[in-house]
């Protein structure tokens, strides 16, 4: 079920199928179109005159020659005519026909490039969100499970890739804010802790070298207090061997564990009146992996997977931060990745395509599986 984008050239992946920004004529072209043409063989093209072309908005499917897939998806999208001439209903039509012929056909992982988005001239951004919101869409409304397990949404290169200008130069500057901020903490503490050592180093060096020990009001090597060092030796009765008080206190401690990630997990939604498929849908999760951790009351999920479900399940901040720390995880401006999800929450903004095309767009890993 997963959305995934990455960078890569699409005639390499290996997955059922890839799609083709074609030509109506689906006679090969410039760009993807040529790429795949040339990389695929004349047999390629020998299915594709047999077809007698597709209309703009539509798809067909052949073989693919010598590409390492199954399946080549001839998706023809809209040239741009600034946007009022029906492009974007085209452009989604293109994605929803190509990804039921992908369910027709029995793939499972399926490739796209961003369709429009080079000699058509449709705005980077524009095609992109279209793209996501298209994709993401069919993905949650398959019901059936029928459909392609894994999309892949596939960018050449930096320059073909772009979020919208006031997104990005927004989340930029509340990454910067943050990050700068704990940043400029980090150097103030190491400042603190410079100036603490220096203190304490003459203390430190009179100890050892009179042979006597610090008094209580001195500080000793380490920069505390002798008391702030470390417990003395701990009293205990004569007749109680060493080390059974704290073997009953560490199994008392061990008996009282907290409630774990998945138990939480499960518990906000059953709390959110949610369908388990519904919530791993909506976090990009797979389906495996979603019956591995409801089976495994200890599973310590990835950090991106443990946000995902936050970002599903609609968390607040601070509850976000909860179930994070119930994976063993907390939230820090030192990461940028943190701070770009943490801009999304604070927002009321929880569509996970959306937040994984800002985590693209600034080289971080994405949500999900």
């Amino acid at each position: 079920m997963p959305l995934h984008i990455v960078r890569n050239d699409i005639t390499k992946m290996q997955v059922d199928a890839i799609v083709n920004a074609a030509n109506s004529s689906l006679l090969g072209g410039g760009g993807v179109d040529g790429c795949i043409h040339r990389a695929a063989g004349p047999e390629l093209l020998k299915e594709c005159r047999a077809l007698g072309g597709c209309e703009t908005g539509s798809a067909k499917i052949t073989g693919a020659g010598r590409l390492p897939c199954r399946y080549v998806i001839h998706a023809v999208g809209p040239r741009w005519r600034g946007g009022k001439h029906g492009e974007r209903e085209q452009l989604i039509s293109c994605y929803r026909t190509a990804l039921e012929l992908a369910r027709e056909y029995g793939c499972e992982t399926v490739a796209f490039p961003l369709i429009s988005s080079g000699i058509y001239g449709y705005p980077k951004d524009q095609a992109l969100k279209v793209a996501v919101d298209t994709i993401g869409d069919f993905l949650l409304r398959d019901e059936e499970q029928k459909g392609p397990a894994t999309v892949y949404l596939v960018i050449f290169d930096r320059k073909a890739y772009q979020i919208g200008t006031k997104l990005f130069a927004d989340i930029s500057e509340y990454v910067d804010d943050r990050y700068v901020e704990e940043h400029s903490d980090d150097e103030r503490l190491r400042l603190s802790r410079s100036l603490l050592a220096r203190s304490a180093a003459p203390a430190a060096a009179e100890g050892p070298a009179s042979g006597m020990a610090p008094t209580a009001g001195e500080w000793s090597a380490s920069g505390l207090p002798p008391a702030a060092e470390g417990p003395g030796p701990e009293l205990r009765s004569p007749v109680e061997p060493a080390g059974a008080a704290s073997a009953r206190s560490l199994e008392e401690a061990l008996s009282q564990l907290d409630e774990s990630f998945s138990e939480m997990l499960l518990r906000k939604i059953d709390e959110k009146g949610m369908k388990d498929s519904a919530c791993y849908k909506k976090a990009n999760i797979d389906r495996k992996l979603f019956s591995k951790i409801r089976s495994d009351r200890l599973y310590r999920p990835r950090k991106s997977t443990a946000l995902a479900f936050a970002v599903a399940l609609e968390l607040s901040l601070p509850e976000t931060k909860e179930l994070l720390m119930k994976a063993g995880y907390a939230l820090s401006h030192a990461s940028r990745f943190d701070i770009i999800v943490e801009y999304f929450i604070e927002r009321g903004n929880y569509n996970i395509f959306e937040i994984n095309e800002a985590l693209f767009a600034f080289d971080q890993s994405l949500l999900g599986s």
